[in-house]
């Protein structure tokens, strides 16, 4: 069973660190961010990787050829302006595999990837995604009429459940991709969901996003504890 990487988007959100690298190659504890995701699923199943590239896809090339890995990756160039439901569309068409994991190459989680693939298989459906409770950002004010009465701290429990990738799809989500530059999110997954065919595996554990510079000094702390929790 393989693994996809979606690395070809242009991280404009992070703008500072992806005016010169792809946001996968960003470092964080001294290795990229991709090395990190393949961790990830490496710690729980075997695996072979595939990096579905777009901007600057000549550096994360040059990173593969050059480490020495004990497992195979190998990376797809597939387009500098695809959306993500036409990166996943490209590698599919070239894979014989029935069932793929797919996971976004700008997040890190401490997920059982191997109980995620045994949920989605007991479920019998074509895709499950897996639902996270994004990072608390923002406290709150306790008001009664205009006073401020109290404030309460951020807390993770009070947000709703989000999309956090790592995904399980089966071949037959190529049925649901159409032939524009479709996003995944935005296009594949409302169809799937009209056919009865997506489920959503709960991960209430670490998980967190690298979107911004903020997010990289998060998640650099966090390796400096020297216990990050998705290693």
């Amino acid at each position: 069973m393989k693994t996809i990487i979606l690395a070809g988007g242009f991280g404009s959100r992070i703008s500072e660190e992806t005016d010169a690298k792809p946001k996968p190659m960003i470092e964080i504890g001294g290795k990229p961010l991709l090395w990190h995701i393949m961790q990830i699923y490496l710690k729980y199943v075997n695996t072979d990787f595939i990096v579905a590239t777009g901007y600057k896809a000549e550096i994360i090339d040059e990173y593969i050829s050059r480490e020495k890995f004990d497992f195979k990756v190998s990376t797809h160039f597939t387009g500098l302006n695809s959306a993500t439901g036409q990166r996943i569309k490209m590698i599919l068409n070239s894979l014989s595999d029935e069932r793929v994991f797919v996971t976004y190459g700008d997040g890190v989680a401490d997920i059982n990837v191997k109980n995620l693939l045994d949920f989605h298989c007991l479920s019998g459906k074509i895709a499950t995604l897996t639902a996270v409770k994004p990072p608390p950002r923002f406290g709150s004010l306790q008001l009664n009429g205009n006073n401020v009465i109290g404030f309460s701290e951020k807390n993770a429990l009070s947000e709703g459940w989000i999309n956090g990738g790592f995904f399980v799809l089966e071949r037959e989500v190529l049925k649901f991709i159409g032939n524009g530059n479709d996003s995944f999110e935005g296009d594949s997954l409302p169809k799937i969901v009209d056919k009865n065919q997506l489920m959503a595996y709960f991960h209430k554990g670490f998980w967190k996003p690298m979107d911004t510079l903020r997010d990289k000094r998060d998640l650099q702390e966090i390796c400096n504890s020297g216990a990050p929790p998705w290693l």
